[in-house]
């Protein structure tokens, strides 16, 4: 089982619409409600399309997760903030076939690199719903810390949910 990450293109948006398409039971409970469409390929070729040029601009950097050459699943660096922050939000997702294996956690690894070695950012946060205890464990295997908790952080499955917060610092990572 090879793990890997790169930046997402144009070509893949058949390959993500489908395993989105997939995967809407399983990644409901974690997704904002998304408009008609949204998965489809015209949505994800919007998506993706905006997300590359937020790329060329510096301002997040948008992976697909490969498992043996397949993509199973979406890794990013958000929102990049330059200048005395040097921080990113970081959001993934795979697919429900590879969940628990180990997948997401790689992925991560790279994305780690990506940050501090690659985009020379200093620190990388990230949510996670209170729940989501798979999520928190990968963070936490990663040396991520909590920091806090965001009281209806983000509309999740439509209502305004907490998310517990955690950080990485680029010195203090493992």
């Amino acid at each position: 089982m090879t793990v890997s990450t790169r930046l997402v293109t144009l070509d893949d948006v058949p390959a993500v619409s489908a395993l989105y398409l997939a995967n809407l039971e399983f990644l409901r409970p974690f997704e904002p409600v998304r408009a008609q469409g949204y998965f489809e390929p015209s949505g994800q070729r919007e998506v993706i399309g905006t997300a590359l040029e937020r790329h060329a601009r510096g301002e997040c950097v948008p992976h697909v997760i490969l498992l043996d050459d397949r993509i199973v699943g979406r890794i990013n660096l958000n929102d990049i903030v330059r200048g005395p922050f040097l921080n990113s939000h970081l959001g993934y997702w795979v697919s429900q076939d590879v969940n628990g294996r180990g997948v997401a956690s790689a992925a991560v690894t790279r994305m780690i690199e990506v940050a501090f070695e690659e985009q020379g950012l200093h620190r990388i946060q990230a949510g996670t719903l209170r729940h989501n205890i798979a999520s928190q464990k990968v963070l936490a295997r990663h040396g991520f810390v909590q920091f806090g908790l965001a009281e209806k952080y983000l509309q999740i499955a439509g209502v305004w949910q907490d998310h517990i917060l955690f950080q990485l610092l680029a010195h203090d990572r493992p």
